[in-house]
């Protein structure tokens, strides 16, 4: 039987006006520590974006979350965050923020497939 390993994820999200908390999910990260995992999907739909909140700048919203995915991967060139371990990097990106780009809160689960598990969230979750 394989051993399952406990993980922990989070849905990204576009929030375009912050204070009506209306937001949508653009994407998921993954984190498992005994794997040495975090890894993230996100994936935008730029015109279900316009119809949610046509005054959002869209070039500026898929730069942070270009920079959200490079953190993610560690790309040093992406600040002093993106080079703290796995762990460090996961609660950073998914810390409670009142900006556009957010975290949900996070959630656990157990796998032994930790990609595996992160496409079947995003399928859930985002797409």
């Amino acid at each position: 039987m394989p051993v399952k390993n406990v993980f922990e994820y989070a849905v990204i999200r576009v929030v375009p006006r912050v204070e009506r908390e209306e937001f949508i999910n653009v994407g998921v990260i993954l984190f498992c520590k005994t794997e040495k995992f975090l890894q993230c999907i996100i994936e935008v739909d730029d015109a279900r974006i316009e119809a949610f909140s046509s005054g959002l700048d869209i070039t500026e919203v898929k730069s942070n979350l270009h920079a959200f995915t490079e953190i993610t991967k560690g790309n040093p060139t992406c600040g002093s965050i993106a080079v703290l371990d796995e762990a460090s990097r996961f609660r950073w990106l998914t810390a409670t923020r009142s900006t556009v780009v957010q975290a949900s809160k996070v959630h656990p689960g157990l796998t032994n497939d930790c990609e595996k598990t992160l496409k079947r969230l995003f399928a859930e979750m985002v797409a």
